[in-house]
């Protein structure tokens, strides 16, 4: 009957529908997944380029948060990593971190949490994305941004914007700890062989620093 037709007609509108929203919602899945996929690709390629044999050295500046601003110079080599600013030195031999305060004389031993070392290596944290982020792509005028989000909120870096420019260098860090966002812009970036002392404290060096181990 004419009821029935009109029932049919109804049901296969509803279906209609639900198949296109289905359909859109799988291409939106796609969509997010290639972009993903994307993000993923131009961060290998900038870690695959940090990850040379004998180490890589660059110039950087820190601002926000609590640090004011801070310029120094990195040298890194896997994830070992020294770092020098006007107030103070850092040395981590992929474990221990010491920090020697320059206007005290004092040099802080401790095992550094990946927000922790992030403050002063950007290079650091750059391989969280491999587990427990999200990614999105974008693309800007400087280069190819990576936005990152932590799957867990309680993770110490809950979101980080990853710059990187053509030649798939590492251009500038935000990232967003609990106590607020911390910007690292980083040039003049070259490759060095550098040895492994390079980034372990040397009591002999500072005979006048007092230790202060924290761990």
């Amino acid at each position: 009957d004419f009821q029935s037709l009109c029932d049919k007609a109804k049901m296969k509108k509803i279906f209609s529908l639900i198949v296109m929203m289905a359909i859109c919602a799988f291409t939106t899945t796609i969509s997010a997944n290639n972009n993903s996929n994307e993000a993923k690709k131009v961060l290998d390629k900038a870690v695959a380029k940090l990850n040379i044999k004998g180490g890589t050295t660059a110039s950087f500046s820190i601002k926000g948060n609590k640090f004011g601003t801070q310029k120094g110079n990195i040298s890194i080599k896997g994830n070992k990593f020294h770092a020098s600013t006007a107030s103070a030195i850092v040395w981590y031999n992929g474990k221990t971190q010491w920090t020697y305060v320059k206007k005290n004389e004092e040099v802080n031993v401790s095992t550094p949490s990946a927000a922790q070392q992030s403050s002063m290596n950007p290079y650091t944290f750059v391989n969280l994305y491999k587990k427990g982020y999200s990614m999105q792509l974008n693309k800007t005028a400087s280069g190819n941004q990576v936005h990152l989000k932590a799957l867990n909120q309680k993770a110490s870096i809950k979101e980080a914007y990853i710059l990187v420019d053509g030649n798939n260098n590492i251009k500038e860090v935000k990232m967003r700890q609990a106590s607020g966002w911390v910007t690292i812009s980083i040039s003049n970036i070259r490759q060095q062989t550098l040895s492994d002392a390079t980034f372990t404290f040397n009591a002999k060096d500072y005979p006048k620093a007092e230790v202060i181990d924290l761990r």
